[in-house]
């Protein structure tokens, strides 16, 4: 890893997604039971966890990263639910049907395998448990689309390999989720080309 994907972007990510706090914190505040956070980052997410969520298990590839969010899971009230790991979404380290909750904030978009790392969720989750997303999508307009395949590219490499240009709703219900009440809708703060989101909840039959 390189000092600007260690240190330096990960400030410009949770300076980037500060639009996105109140969508967070309303996803975040439906996890309830086990949890998995998958790409937990930094950590931002853990403040707006409720006490539905009695045990929140998170994981992330990167070991820097991984330091500063055992940092913020100290930070919180009740630290002792946090149980954080070095991991792979596309080959989680959890025994199957083990989860109530999965949460995917923000981390598809990046994610090398996709289709692999719904797949996982899905095994993970019990039936009837909650994928609770927050992604950015790619648009339903076609010249925002031009855009973002436009971008893509440059985007990847700059973004530590996010993509513009995930159809995710499609990887989900190809994994087997089925629709709860997410949905497909433009953030009016963002940027048109990140401005696409599935936001909302699907369930594992």
């Amino acid at each position: 890893m390189s000092l600007y994907e260690d240190r330096l972007f990960p400030v410009l990510l949770d300076w980037a997604t500060r639009p996105l706090y109140r969508d967070r914190q309303r996803l975040l505040a439906r996890a309830s039971g086990r949890v998995l956070e998958l790409g937990v980052g930094t950590g931002a997410n853990f403040p707006l966890y409720s006490d539905k969520a009695t045990e929140i298990h998170g994981i992330e590839p990167a070991e820097a990263l991984l330091g500063l969010a055992r940092q913020a899971a100290d930070h919180c009230e009740q630290p002792q639910r946090f149980h954080l790991q070095t991991g792979d979404a596309q080959q989680l380290p959890y025994p199957d049907q083990h989860f109530d909750t999965v949460i995917a904030c923000l981390v598809f978009c990046t994610i090398p395998d996709p289709d692999k790392a719904a797949a996982e969720a899905y095994r993970v989750l019990k039936p009837g448990g909650t994928l609770l997303a927050l992604e950015h999508v790619l648009s339903e307009r076609r010249w925002v689309q031009r855009v973002q395949k436009g971008m893509n590219p440059a985007w990847r490499h700059l973004a530590c390999g996010c993509q513009l240009t995930r159809d995710t709703t499609r990887t989900f219900l190809n994994a087997g989720f089925r629709h709860v009440d997410s949905v497909h809708r433009r953030h009016p703060k963002l940027p048109a080309f990140a401005s696409e989101l599935l936001d909302g909840a699907l369930i594992r039959p």
